[in-house]
Parts: C-alpha cells; sequence; structure tokens
C-alpha cells in the first residue's frame, strides 16, 4: 500500500495598525495602518524565511525531477505587501508554482473569519482570492482551506456547492474517534467532496517542537522524522504535514538546523519504496475516502484546543467581531472601494488573535509577531479604528 505525503504551507502576515491610534485620532485621522512595522516584520520574514526557503524547495523540486510536491495558500492579504514592498519575493513563488509540482489552494482573500459571520461576504472573498490566483500564477484552484483551518459540517456543505474538490481540516480526535488523520475522508454532509487532515502531531513536530531542547525527541533529525512516518506504513495512506510557511527560518531560525533537515528530508522519505509525494489534489484524487468525518462543532488548527477559542469567546473578541460586521452593510452601502477594501483588511483573524486572553504552548509562535504589549491593549486599538470607520460612514449619511 502507498503512503503519500502532503506538505501544505500557509503563507501570511496581517496589516498591524497603529499602537498609537488612540481616542483622540477618532475623527481627524483615518490613517489606521502601521506601514513601519508592517514593512520591518515583511522584510524580516522574506530575508530569514520567504527567500531561503523558496530557494531550497525549487532546488529540491529540480533534484527530485519532479517527485518532491507541496502546496501553499497564500493570503490576499500578503500578496498585496509584496507587490507593495517585495514583487520579486512573488516571482520566486511563480517560480515554484510554473514547475507543475506545487498546488495553490484557496481561502478567504482577507483571511477573515467571515464564514462565521457573513456567509455572503465569504463567498465574496472566497471568489476574490481564487480570482487572484488565476491572475497571479495562472491557475485554478479545486482544494480549499478555511482561514485557521476552521472547519464543520456547515462549512463542508458550502464548499460542496461552490464546485470544489478537495478541503482540508485539522485531524482533531475529538472528531475522529478511534480512527487515524492518515487517510482520506469525506465530509458526511457533502459527500462529493475530499477530505484530507493535518496529522497535527507529526507537523508540529516540525512546526513547533523542532527547537525546543527539552523535548525528549530533540534534536530532530531527517532520519528520525522519516522512520516516524514510515512507521504510518499499513495503518494509512496520506500523511498530511500542514504548518505555517515561517516555520522555516522564522519561527525555526536558520541556526536550529531547520533547512538543512528539510533539504535531506526528502531523500530520507523516498528512501521507502512504497513513499511518495503529493499535492493535496494529487492525493484526494489518489485514494478513495474511507468513511465519513462528522464535524458538527467548528475545529480549527490553533493552539491545544483546536476550536474558536483563539479568536472568539472572550468579551473583547466577541464585542470586537460583532462590532466589526455591523457595518458590513453600511460599508457596502457606501459603494467606496477603498472604504470597503479598509473594512475588509479589518476583518483579518490576527486582529482578534491579538486580543486573546489565553496562551497555551503553540500560542508563543504566534505571539512572536504581535506588535502589542497586552489583548486590552490590541482590543483598545481595534476599537478606535471600528469607531472612526463608523463616523466616516455617518459623515457621508449613511445610517450605521
Amino acid at each position: 500500500m502507498s503512503v503519500s505525503v502532503c506538505f501544505y504551507f500557509q503563507v501570511h502576515q496581517p496589516f498591524r495598525l497603529r499602537k498609537n491610534y488612540n481616542f483622540f485620532s477618532i475623527g481627524p485621522d483615518h490613517y489606521y495602518e502601521d506601514d513601519k512595522i508592517n514593512r520591518e516584520i515583511l522584510y524580516k520574514i522574506i530575508e530569514k524565511s520567504y527567500i531561503p526557503t523558496n530557494n531550497l524547495m525549487l532546488k529540491l523540486i529540480k533534484k527530485y525531477n519532479g517527485q518532491f510536491k507541496i502546496a501553499f495558500s497564500i493570503s490576499g492579504i500578503i500578496i498585496e505587501q509584496l507587490e507593495k514592498y517585495a514583487p520579486y519575493v512573488l516571482d520566486s513563488f511563480r517560480r515554484l508554482v510554473d514547475t507543475g509540482c506545487v498546488e495553490i489552494i484557496n481561502e478567504t482573500y482577507y483571511h477573515s473569519l467571515c464564514f462565521l459571520k457573513s456567509k455572503e461576504e465569504f463567498k465574496e472573498q472566497v471568489t476574490f482570492h481564487k480570482e487572484k490566483m488565476k491572475s497571479l500564477f495562472g491557475v485554478t484552484p479545486t482544494t480549499f482551506r478555511n482561514t485557521e483551518l476552521i472547519y464543520n459540517n456547515e462549512l463542508a456543505v458550502e464548499i460542496e456547492k461552490m464546485g470544489y474538490k478537495t478541503i482540508l481540516a485539522e485531524g482533531v480526535e475529538r472528531v475522529l474517534g478511534w480512527r487515524s488523520p492518515n487517510f482520506v475522508y469525506y465530509p458526511s454532509v457533502a459527500p462529493k467532496l475530499k477530505l484530507l487532515l493535518k496529522n497535527y502531531r507529526l507537523s508540529d513536530d516540525v512546526a513547533f517542537r523542532f527547537s525546543n531542547g527539552g523535548w525528549p525527541e530533540y534534536p530532530l533529525t531527517a532520519d528520525k522524522y522519516a522512520n516516524w512516518l514510515h512507521a504510518v506504513a499499513g495503518n494509512g495512506e496520506v500523511i498530511g504535514l500542514f504548518m505555517d510557511y515561517e516555520t522555516f527560518g522564522e519561527h525555526q531560525w536558520a541556526d536550529t538546523g531547520i533547512f538543512k533537515f528539510l533539504e535531506v528530508l526528502p531523500e530520507k522519505i523516498l528512501a521507502h519504496p512504497d513513499y511518495c509525494f503529493q499535492t493535496p489534489a494529487e492525493a484526494a484524487a489518489t485514494y478513495p475516502p474511507v468513511g465519513p468525518f462528522d464535524s458538527r462543532e467548528y475545529i480549527s488548527w490553533a493552539d491545544i484546543d483546536r476550536d474558536l477559542s483563539a479568536w472568539l469567546g472572550n468579551p473583547l473578541q466577541d464585542s470586537a467581531l460583532d462590532f466589526a460586521y455591523s457595518l458590513e452593510k453600511p460599508v457596502k452601502e457606501s459603494r467606496d472601494p477603498n472604504l470597503i477594501h479598509t473594512w475588509r483588511k479589518l476583518l483579518t483573524s490576527d486582529h482578534y488573535y491579538y486580543a486573546c486572553t489565553k496562551w497555551f504552548n503553540d500560542g508563543d509562535v504566534h505571539k512572536y509577531f504581535n506588535p502589542y504589549d497586552t489583548p486590552y491593549e490590541a482590543y483598545m486599538i481595534y476599537i478606535n479604528v471600528l469607531n472612526d470607520l463608523k463616523l466616516s460612514l455617518r459623515d457621508r449619511g449613511i445610517d450605521c
């Protein structure tokens, strides 16, 4: 029985808001973003992660004559930042896609939680993202992943209606029960869709534990990791290794040996005759689903709870989300593309993550790019910005 290793990487960075946008800024000041911080963080990530990792990925694809394959989901707002500050990075992603060994996956353009609050906005953002992928890379995605791998049955129904063939989700035990994440499933309510699951233990061994000297398995070598993957043979067909792209070079710095690990890994994995690399679409087309995946609750890939509590649940987050989406109708009534774009950038999930008051284990990685000292500071600045946006709408005579 063959086993496919399925690498999927999320490429995303938000537009961060100005820390000095206070109560007195509301009204006279309509510029919300911290261009300096956004540019500095972007250049840092480009230098440490995106460019060296893209170069290595291209090298591996060529070295293994197309046997090494990966997939990306690239948010619309990181693309906008790259178009503005570093178009050469987009060129490096294009070179990867042009090899035919890289799948581009569809998501919400603004990396938002809109499925939770507005199905209309969700469909628009997914369509915008699909169109952007077509114009940028010349491909039309057939695989979908929702922001932060947020998933439930209702989402699967909508994605099936929208014509996608494959969807990604987290391999959460409370949904899987005794079953393994290392197979293709189908959503119980959308049987035409193929569902690929993240093996979070094996994924997080690289994404979060790789440089942890206190981890019993430290140091993680390519030989050791490949042996773990090979142990799946006979009890799995697809190993979903899903992680942030910043894992390479930023979350795990170059001096940890992460690039050397990645460079050697394909050889070690392919040493097993039954193993290959496939993109999500290829894996979904290769293996028949073994059964239904029935998730009535929302699940995600965030933190140890793997639910929505990274973005929702405390009073700060809930009130901020409700306020933001209460402006949807008046913002769209304005018919002002710039105003609508500004509002949509405020829907990015990171703004709610910054207001999270619980931090566990892998949450420390997400705090890495958090510009705020406390979740209360993040909340106040976000609310100030929303109040200014609301005032701008009222100044135009729009009721809100």
